[in-house]
């Protein structure tokens, strides 16, 4: 899933932006997810976005497309929101297989079949602990 080409390959080549990862920063799986994994090893410069800060014109066009911040993490690249499962095989695909973290992390979610499955089990069990934890929602504040 990265296209991004190498700028000494064609150089006339328009720069393109590094991905931009939304997450939960109050969600203590999300947060360290984002600290755990190496994109900026393998994909340079990474713009991480907490969606409970706000402010962010990001989060105002993840909105507009009606994706639910609730219901999965969201990634934008090469101008393309990827949300969900589909976000977390865009970052497995971007991490580098180094660490174990990293190597389990594409192993499940490398393949898009499988992220499917994986991935809403993961979802209920975040929103269930941050219901333990007393915080609400995204979407509710």
């Amino acid at each position: 899933m990265n296209t991004r080409s190498d700028p000494l390959a064609d150089p006339l080549a328009p720069a393109r932006e590094g991905p931009l990862v939304v997450y939960d920063g109050e969600c203590p799986f999300c947060a360290a997810y984002v600290r755990m994994t190496r994109l900026r090893e393998s994909a340079g410069p990474v713009t991480l976005v907490d969606a409970r800060a706000g402010g962010h014109p990001v989060l105002d066009e993840i909105r507009g497309q009606g994706l639910d911040l609730d219901r999965g993490m969201v990634v934008k690249m090469d101008g393309r929101l990827y949300h969900g499962d589909a976000a977390m095989t865009a970052l497995a695909l971007m991490t580098t297989p180094s660490g174990l973290f990293n190597r389990t992390m594409r192993a499940l979610f490398r393949r898009p079949g499988l992220a499917r499955v994986i991935y809403p089990p993961m979802v209920a069990g975040r929103n269930l602990t941050l219901r333990l934890l007393g915080r609400r929602p995204i979407g509710a504040q």
